[in-house]
């Protein structure tokens, strides 16, 4: 898989996929060929380079910036409509390439390259020119907006854990607390001096809080001659890593940032002495990046210890040693969650004096999901408000609502979105057009993200390759969970379904029963669930969505017999002539589809299994 940026914007992926297909021979061959302006071309890559160099500070200051954002929203529903015209192009050049190289009839060759020439150009250039005026326009409102290339925020700056914990504000953990200290008195058996315990788990369950509770715990005292905790976050930084550790183990400081000498002297600090070292937030997977510090720790005496907290099962597979198992955090028990949101929200106050809040508390929980980030959060933004409406309000609200200042769960699950890298953006915002809970097959998902060309091309892997690599980052990340049994199927948590939600904003649109409200121009990817007898009139709002490229159906339940009327695909296809996923899955009575799925350039998945076709 090609290295990309980690960090980069939603776009950006996006864009190296049109830069791509924009290079080919075949659409600079079509151009020459067809007479078109290749100026045209030239001055939209130019004006798409300078634009994306800003995407990253752009991405970060949409969050609280209006104009910022209405601007990134202008900007991708402008590179949606100059994708589309280049599929447009890309279409007729292989079609004329495949034409000339089966020698067809001369005719129909010279038909499509010289007859049709300047009715051609006529329909081309003044689109592929409104679409440059569009860019232009927006690359001069760059820099009103005082947007800086090469920006972004480094949000693991502001993120910095330390050892410290209140253990009366922490619930659920003890059965964690204990396996985590039980493999830390144990022998791994692998006769190294040192082993690592990783525990991996999704942002927000807890894994920083089950560390610190093991680093202070006095079961421990007396088992390690030293402790040192580095939060190491997504720069893994061997030469800030190695400076933290010899500080905690030495009481001589030093400012030097020769990384030979600091990392002698810890070597040396560590010989004859058993540690117990913990690495918080480790990103990295890099083994060249482990090893640097591993060969210094390794001087430490036998028993030494090393935990490491991480949201990639790949960095666990990266540190683990010996024996000793990976350690995977669940979210907490409802009763769990409930005494923690409880502690925050009541302060000192007497939950069983407010029976009526203490039961809208409860519904309030179990948006939580077992994550004590969103327990606490919740129970924040509630603390000491006795007024029960102010609970509903909570509870029937979104928390992508809440603004940064009232709520630390954004920031907390943007980070993860945030570090992203760029080409996964755009895999990870579509699972919104999913139903929470929806049970979801690698396979379906890789095909989708094919069509909807979000994969980028390698030289090594064929697309079908690359998309199973970005599914099992995805898992790696913890942002699917795999579930049990024969079928192996995967589920996304309901806060990172709603973080998706969020980060795909009006481009992606998920109808629940009749309710089109949110369907925009600038939707793109829509699904719906199945009911018994779909009508014409409930799809009816999708004649405003021009460009759309998803028409998917997708629920967790199907009914037994489905029926879509005859009159909905003949009156939608139409309208929807930038269609590149189609699909009427399970619609039992569907025999036939109009002959104008013919015009349809851009379909490239037509999804008809369990129908009577």
């Amino acid at each position: 898989m090609a290295e990309a940026l980690v960090g980069g914007a939603f776009l950006s992926a996006f864009l190296q996929v049109f830069f791509d297909r924009m290079a080919s021979r075949e659409v600079l061959d079509f151009f020459r060929r067809r007479k078109l302006n290749p100026e045209s071309l030239r001055k939209l890559r130019t004006t798409l380079l300078y634009i994306n160099a800003v995407l990253n500070d752009a991405e970060e200051k949409q969050i609280k910036n209006p104009a910022v954002k209405k601007w990134v929203n202008e900007l991708q529903d402008t590179a949606y409509q100059a994708q589309d015209l280049l599929d447009v192009i890309t279409t007729d050049a292989s079609r004329y390439k495949l034409e000339t190289e089966l020698e067809m009839c001369k005719s129909k060759v010279r038909s499509f390259n010289l007859t049709s020439l300047s009715s051609y150009n006529r329909r081309i250039e003044p689109k592929l020119e409104e679409i440059l005026g569009r860019l232009e326009s927006l690359a001069k409102e760059r820099d009103i907006l005082g947007l800086k290339e090469g920006g972004g925020e480094k949000p693991s700056r502001k993120w910095q854990t330390t050892s410290l914990v209140e253990e009366s504000s922490v619930y659920g953990r003890d059965d964690d607390k204990f396996s985590i200290i039980k493999l830390l008195q144990a022998n791994d058996g692998s006769g190294d001096n040192i082993s690592v315990i990783p525990i991996v788990g999704m942002g927000g369950v807890g894994k920083t809080t089950l560390a610190q509770l093991v680093y202070n715990s006095e079961l421990l005292m007396g088992l390690f001659d030293v402790k040192a905790w580095v939060c190491v976050s997504q720069e893994y930084d061997v030469l800030r890593i190695t400076k933290s550790i010899l500080q905690a183990v030495t009481p001589s400081t030093s400012d030097s940032d020769n990384l030979d000498l600091l990392q002698v002297g810890l070597k040396n600090s560590l010989i004859g002495r058993k540690f117990l070292i913990v690495l918080d937030d480790v990103w990295s997977d890099n083994y060249a990046d482990w090893e640097a510090i591993l060969i210094v720790l390794k001087s430490g005496a036998y028993g030494s210890r090393i935990i490491v907290t991480t949201r990639r099962r790949s960095v666990a597979l990266t540190v683990r040693t010996g024996t000793v198992p990976t350690f995977h955090l669940m979210p907490l028990s409802d009763e769990d969650c409930w005494l923690l949101f409880a502690k925050v929200a009541f302060a000192n106050i007497d939950t069983q004096e407010y029976p009526e809040l203490e039961l809208i508390g409860k519904k309030v929980v179990k948006k939580c999901n077992g994550l004590p980030l969103a327990a606490k959060t919740l129970g924040g933004l509630l603390r000491v408000k006795l007024d029960p409406k102010e609970w509903v309000k909570i509870l029937e609200s979104n928390i992508w609502n809440f603004s940064d200042s009232e709520s630390g769960i954004l920031p907390a699950l943007r980070m993860s979105y945030y570090y992203l890298p760029s080409y996964l953006k755009p895999c990870f915002a579509y699972f919104s057009i999913f139903p929470k809970n929806f049970k979801f097959k690698k396979e379906q998902l890789v095909l989708l993200w094919m069509e909807e060309d979000f994969l980028l091309s390698t030289k090594t892997e064929n697309l079908e390759e690359v998309g199973s690599g970005y599914f099992d980052e995805l898992v790696s990340r913890s942002f699917l969970q795999q579930l049990g049994g024969r079928n192996i199927r995967y589920v996304m948590h309901d806060l990172l379904h709603d973080l998706a939600k969020y980060v795909s904003g009006e481009f992606c649109f998920r109808m629940e029963g009749n309710n089109s409200d949110g369907l925009s121009e600038k939707t793109r990817y829509f699904s719906y669930s199945r009911r018994k007898c779909d009508a014409y009139e409930r799809f009816e709002a999708l004649h405003k969505a021009k460009g759309l490229r998803t028409f998917l159906q997708s629920s967790n339940v199907l009914a037994a017999h489905g029926y879509l009327n005859n009159n909905v695909i003949p009156n939608l296809l139409p309208a929807l002539r930038s269609l590149r996923v189609l699909s009427l899955f399970s619609y039992c009575n569907l025999t036939e589809l109009p002959d104008m799925i013919s015009t349809l350039k851009h379909l490239r998945y037509l999804d008809l299994s369990h129908t009577a076709i």
